[in-house]
């Protein structure tokens, strides 16, 4: 059982960052098993007292990565795709790859790729593409895909860029890799272009693939890329921090939001919304093993293999930032650590999006935490809030 003790200090500890003004609402959901605890708090945005509702509808950023880690892991379920197979049969623009001789080299200074990308290199994000832990444009790298546009290395996907899938995956596709194939974890790149992949193996748009393949068996109505005319009124406002003040300032209001229309490039690394309760059924359908609502989404042995960690140790390593001492990467989303002995959440399964959204779930305890709020993060490093969600789930959690 969850304790109503530590429930009520966990409520206590995020209403108070909300009336602190760290942000207008936020909705957090605690679960052990059948016990499901869903706390509401503030609004939907500064300057409206409607109260935020269980139904409101967040921007989940990289929460979107294990929902497209699973439906591709469906296709191989499906025997559609194969781990080992190498992508440039689906994305020509990937074939002969070119790998730069250090990551501060000029574009033209490279050496040919050992070998082709596989599918897996893709799902466990060892792409050798992605974000660079450097101040932007201090490499020609970083340089290159700036003036390009992919939205890929540098930062959130907002606004959206300005292509559509097979656009972007050409201009990708001119730039030479940082890293050899397998060689090192780097976040975020690997995940859009599973996206265009999902879309070009199924011959369909990539929010049908997720609807027909997630989505609709599992109930999850509120979710996708796009928020229907009549359902604005229940997006809530996105905000982040200014760079020199560090107030807060408008990301995206429904209003006019970037949501309101089908974008040109359904970025699959973070451009899904969704609500708590949806987002619970996706989670607590890769709990259940692969079912959810009484069907099966996933092979069992397939959650196993997305949920195990696929890293070395030096890969880990050199993804500490992101994943913390005790953290591993599955195929699309954080996993403990290989050999990594039990541990509080977050270590877990799960992810963080970096509009302020957060989850995990812990094999030990079987205790999940979500957090869905509205404030932008501005590092990997957690903030005050997730520090302090942590630390009430936990406390929710001791006699579970």
């Amino acid at each position: 059982m969850l304790s109503s003790d530590g429930l009520a200090q966990l409520h206590d500890s995020m209403a108070a960052h909300v009336a602190a003004g760290s942000l207008p609402g936020l909705v957090t959901l605690v679960a052990h098993g059948d016990e499901v605890h869903v706390d509401a708090i503030g609004s939907p945005s500064f300057g409206i007292e409607t109260p935020l509702r269980r139904d409101a509808i967040f921007r989940i950023a990289s929460l979107s990565k294990p929902i497209t880690a699973a439906a591709t892991l469906s296709l191989v379920d499906e025997g559609l795709l194969r781990l080992e197979q190498r992508v440039d049969e689906l994305l020509p623009e990937l074939a002969d790859r070119r790998v730069l001789r250090a990551i501060d080299a000029e574009l033209d200074d490279t050496v040919p790729a050992k070998r082709p990308i596989t599918l897996e290199d893709l799902l466990s994000y060892r792409l050798g593409f992605g974000s660079v832990l450097a101040p932007p444009g201090s490499y020609p790298i970083q340089r290159a895909e700036a003036e390009l546009g992919l939205h890929s290395i540098g930062g959130p996907p907002w606004p959206p860029a300005a292509h559509d899938s097979d656009s972007w995956m050409a201009a990708l596709g001119s730039l030479p890799l940082m890293h050899q194939p397998g060689e090192r974890w780097l976040y975020n790149t690997s995940a859009q272009v599973l996206g265009v992949l999902l879309a070009r193996a199924c011959g369909r748009d990539l929010q049908q693939v997720l609807r027909e393949r997630i989505l609709d068996p599992l109930g999850m109505a509120d979710t996708g890329f796009t928020v229907p005319a009549e359902q604005l009124g229940r997006l809530t406002t996105a905000y982040r921090p200014d760079p020199e003040s560090g107030r807060l300032r408008v990301l995206d209001d429904p209003a006019d939001s970037w949501w309101g229309t089908p974008t040109s490039f359904p970025d699959a690394s973070g451009w899904l919304v969704s609500t708590i309760d949806d987002y619970w059924s996706f989670v607590s359908m890769l709990l259940a093993g692969g079912s959810g609502r009484d069907r099966p989404v996933l092979a069992p042995q397939t959650v196993a293999l997305m949920t195990t960690d696929r890293l070395t140790r030096d890969q880990r390593a050199d993804a500490a930032l992101f994943l913390g001492e005790d953290g591993g990467w599955g195929m699309g989303l954080a996993v403990p650590a290989a050999g990594a002995g039990p541990q509080l959440l977050p270590c877990g399964i799960g992810w963080t999006g970096g509009s302020g959204t957060t989850w995990r779930s812990s094999a030990g305890s079987g205790v999940t935490g979500i957090l869905f709020g509205q404030r932008g993060l501005t590092s990997p490093v957690p903030e005050p809030l997730a520090v302090d969600f942590w630390g009430g789930v936990n406390a929710a959690s001791a006699a579970a």
